[in-house]
């Protein structure tokens, strides 16, 4: 289905940018997962704006869960995630009705819909359809969790500045847990932060790159050919609205190696395999191998800036100026980190219960 991602565990999201609602539905959940109303919460403040980082648009992203969960436990039924639109200034949009902002789907958008996309704030196509992949992700985050496997995901880089190399997974995992802006070297964090707010003040935006480290996943998980853990997991990745860019491991890097120093060699220790390196970011022939699991995303920079652009009209076919108003990012690497951790948690659960079936996450009565 268009708005559906996954076979076994699934996610189905709906709404626009501002529509009355945006959510998603999560199907296929096993029984008895907790539902934690304040780890939901916080997963929902992970993804809004940061201060003068981000967009002047303040959402209560306040999730009602209308179906699916009772007693704070899943019930193995649809789960349906609500969240309400409140902060909209619609008429921002009507003088850029058919004008092509670049770098938006406004244009795409227009002929795949023969001319109905709702246009306001980028609609459907809108970061802010997120919140509801974030909402049920806080739900497959929590399932993962129950079975021992951690996720975390840092700024790698932003304006070409770069954070500290992942060290103790573990510690680092539980460090980011809480950051709003998950940089691993407070002295990176700063620089990164002057740079954005540099772009800010020159009507500009910046982009970066995303890490995300998995740790606690079982040797055994995924196809080899169609289905690797590579393709489910870059299909959802490149769901999210900026990503452009997904590599596993050491990834581009490897092109310009060798064998003897890309490939990981094997030892054995109390009866279990492991790798030496992880250059391959914890997966050979697209299964993973039990060494934690590296994926990066590049996200492109903020379209919406405030410098004047040429574009066009698409209705008239006209070339025109357009200087872009409104409420916008200079940045939003940092709010899509929360995205992709629920997104990577979406993608596993999915390729953990095809694996082990759909009882996998089961609860105990």
């Amino acid at each position: 289905m268009k708005n559906t991602f996954g076979s076994s565990v699934s996610v189905t999201i709906f709404g626009e940018s501002h529509g009355k609602m945006i959510g998603a539905v999560l199907d296929g959940m096993a029984p008895g997962v907790t539902v934690d109303p304040e780890f939901m919460a916080k997963q929902m403040a992970l993804r809004q704006s940061v201060g003068a980082l981000s967009t002047a648009r303040r959402e209560a992203d306040k999730v009602q869960i209308v179906s699916g969960v009772v007693d704070g436990k899943t019930t193995g039924t649809p789960i349906t995630l609500v969240i309400e639109n409140g902060d909209t200034k619609s008429g921002d949009y009507e003088q850029m009705h058919y004008i092509a902002r670049p770098g938006h789907a406004d244009y795409t958008a227009y002929e795949k819909y023969h001319g109905f996309a709702d246009h306001r704030g980028g609609g459907h196509f809108s970061g802010r359809i997120t919140a509801g992949l974030v909402a049920a992700g806080s739900i497959a985050i929590s399932a993962l969790a129950s079975k021992g496997i951690y996720i975390g995901t840092h700024i790698a880089a932003c304006a070409g500045i770069s954070d500290r190399k992942f060290e103790n997974l573990e510690e680092d995992i539980k460090l980011l847990a809480d950051k709003s802006f998950a940089v691993l070297s407070p002295e990176k964090e700063k620089l990164m932060y002057e740079a954005i707010e540099a772009a800010k003040h020159d009507g500009d935006s910046v982009g970066g790159i995303l890490e995300t480290a998995v740790t606690g996943l079982p040797a055994g998980v995924g196809e080899p050919w169609f289905d690797t853990v590579e393709s489910i997991i870059s299909h959802i990745l490149f769901s999210i609205p900026a990503v452009k860019g997904v590599e596993f491991g050491d990834g581009f890097e490897l092109a310009s190696g060798f064998g003897s120093t890309s490939n990981d060699a094997f030892y054995a220790e109390n009866g279990s395999v492991y790798t030496k390196t992880n250059h391959c970011g914890g997966i050979l022939g697209g299964i993973t191998n039990g060494m934690p699991l590296i994926v990066r995303c590049s996200v492109k920079p903020t379209p919406s800036i405030f410098k004047q652009q040429e574009t066009v009209n698409f209705k008239t076919a006209e070339n025109t100026p357009l200087q872009i108003k409104g409420r916008h990012d200079p940045a939003i690497v940092h709010r899509a980190r929360v995205v992709a951790d629920s997104a990577v948690a979406l993608a596993l659960s999915d390729m953990l219960a095809l694996r082990y079936g759909t009882d996998y996450f089961a609860g105990n009565k």
